[in-house]
């Protein structure tokens, strides 16, 4: 099934599940009258990050391994009520937005699921069946992120926490701005993957305006080496989705016949941790720093998550230098 497909087919249950409680813009709408829910299950890093960036994370019985990573406090002995859920849940770290199924997260208990969209078409109706209430992510700007934050921290009763939250990361966006805004201007091709090529979502290309940059091709669109080469970018930063930073940056340069790109010829060329671009969430504003140090080195200096083509890679698991 296309993407297309499976997002039609989403928009279906969308209007045929009564639990559902809000799916990203243009769909965002909270069900009035719903208790805040207590036990949740987060199969996206970036509800996992904004729950604990309002302070509510204790809500969370079961997550992704991704969500443990990105947040190291699930991982923490010191969290008595998510060791409890470990012994009455043998599920407690489900698969993914994309593989995870629903007996699994059901096992969890949990009165809402929050997972990106497009998701399983059926693992959401057993989900709905179950009486169960369903929360489906999928950001594109800078403005969805602020509505999903907003969303969220509403519905498990933290509202102010996460108009503070919001507040914080335009106020930092803002800081990086203001400081770039005289500084030269460089072509910037940022990827999210790498076989195929695809460009970064939109919210990094507004990242990267906001460091000093211009976003070159299409935001989360596939292009090829050749039309890279073409646009001639100053700066080349790969992202690869649950890569961390072990992307092999002398290999792509010299595989897709980069070796004459401004990026290149100026060592510009970097890795920067996946988790800090490619989750929409607060941990973005870290992303952003090492954006604004990719770029402007000399103005923003070494930043952690940030490894040039020069570095070797701090875990070298299934790639090298």
């Amino acid at each position: 099934m296309s993407g297309i497909t499976k997002a039609c087919s989403f928009r279906r249950i969308l209007r045929l599940g009564c639990s559902l409680l809000a799916v990203s813009s243009p769909y965002n709408k909270v069900m009035n009258g719903l208790p805040h829910p207590r036990r949740i299950a987060c199969l996206q890093p970036s509800a996992t990050v904004i729950l604990a960036s309002v302070g509510e994370l204790d809500r969370v019985v079961a997550c992704t391994r991704y969500c443990a990573e990105v947040v190291p406090e699930l991982r923490s002995e010191g969290r008595d009520n998510f060791q409890a859920e470990t012994a009455k849940a043998s599920h407690l770290i489900v698969a993914d937005s994309w593989t995870s199924k629903a007996n699994e997260i059901l096992a969890a208990r949990p009165d809402l699921v929050i997972a990106a969209v497009p998701y399983q078409e059926q693992a959401v109706v057993e989900i709905l069946k179950a009486g169960i209430r369903f929360l489906g992510l999928a950001p594109h700007s800078l403005d969805d992120i602020y509505t999903d934050i907003a969303l969220i921290a509403g519905i498990v009763g933290a509202a102010e926490r996460g108009a503070r939250v919001i507040s914080d990361m335009q106020a930092a966006i803002e800081n990086v701005r203001q400081r770039t805004a005289n500084l030269p201007r460089k072509r910037v091709f940022c990827e999210e993957w790498g076989k195929p090529i695809i460009a970064s979502q939109p919210w990094v290309a507004e990242l990267v305006r906001a460091a000093g940059g211009e976003f070159m091709g299409k935001a989360g669109g596939q292009c090829s080496a050749e039309e890279i080469a073409g646009m001639n970018p100053e700066v080349v930063i790969a992202s690869w989705c649950g890569a961390g930073d072990r992307v092999p940056l002398k290999q792509i340069a010299k595989d897709r016949g980069w070796d004459g790109t401004a990026a290149v010829q100026n060592s510009q060329v970097y890795c920067i941790s996946d988790e800090l671009l490619n989750t929409p969430a607060p941990t973005l504003i870290s992303g952003l720093r090492t954006l604004a140090a990719a770029i402007h080195p000399d103005t923003f200096g070494p930043q952690q998550g940030l490894r040039r083509i020069t570095q070797v890679p701090k875990s070298q698991v299934s790639y090298q230098e």
